[in-house]
C-alpha cells in the first residue's frame, strides 16, 4: 500500500514525457497518471514509499524547470484519495453535499487531502483537469457539520496558494444532482 503521492504539472507535453521517465528511472515508484489534461498540459503523478517518492519527485523537478505549474507531495496521504481519483469510489448516499473547485490538479488533490483528514467525510470523486479548463474539483459528503469543517479545512489549505476557485456546501442536495455517482 502505497504511503505518499508526487505530481508534477507541467505546461509542456514533450518535457511531461521525459519528466515522468526521470521520476521512475529515480525510485521505485509507481506511476498512475502519465497523460495530458486541459488545456494542453501534462502531468505526472507517482506513488510509493514516502522516501522513493522524494527521490522521484526531485529528479522531475530538475528537469521540469521553468515548464512546471504546480507540483505536491503529500507523504502520507489519506488511503481515501485513491478511489476518488480513479472513479472507483461507490456512496450509498450522499447526506450533505460538498464541493472545493482549484486552479491545478496538484491544489485540488492537497485539498482533497486536508479535507478528508480534517473531518468524518466521505469523498465522492476528485476530478483532475478533464474538459474544465485545467481546473479540479472535488465531491464529498457526510452530515452538515462535517462537511462545512472538511470544504473550510481543504479550501483554507489552497486559498493560502492563491489557487481556490470556489467552495459549496448543499445541506441536503436533490437525489438527481449525484445521480451518476450513487
Amino acid at each position: 500500500m502505497s504511503s505518499a503521492i508526487g505530481l508534477i504539472e507541467l505546461n509542456s507535453i514533450a518535457r511531461g514525457y521525459l519528466v515522468g521517465d526521470a521520476m521512475l528511472k529515480a525510485a521505485s515508484v509507481t506511476i498512475l497518471f502519465n497523460r495530458t489534461i486541459c488545456p494542453g498540459k501534462f502531468m505526472v503523478m507517482i506513488s510509493g514509499d514516502v522516501a522513493a517518492v522524494e527521490a522521484g519527485m526531485d529528479a522531475g523537478l530538475d528537469i521540469g524547470g521553468e515548464t512546471i505549474v504546480d507540483d505536491l507531495i503529500i507523504p502520507n496521504v489519506h488511503q481515501d484519495v485513491f478511489p476518488a481519483i480513479s472513479g472507483t469510489r461507490v456512496i450509498e448516499a450522499t447526506a450533505a453535499l460538498g464541493i472545493i473547485e482549484t486552479f491545478s490538479v496538484a491544489s485540488i488533490i492537497e485539498a482533497s487531502d486536508a479535507a478528508v483528514k480534517s473531518a468524518n467525510v466521505e469523498l465522492i470523486e476528485i476530478h483532475l483537469a478533464m474538459a474544465i479548463g485545467g481546473k479540479g474539483y472535488v465531491t464529498m459528503t457526510g452530515d452538515v457539520a462535517a462537511v462545512t469543517a472538511a470544504v473550510d479545512a481543504g479550501a483554507d489549505y489552497i486559498r493560502e496558494k492563491g489557487l481556490l476557485v470556489d467552495k459549496v456546501v448543499i445541506p441536503q442536495p436533490r437525489d438527481e444532482i449525484l445521480a451518476d455517482k450513487i
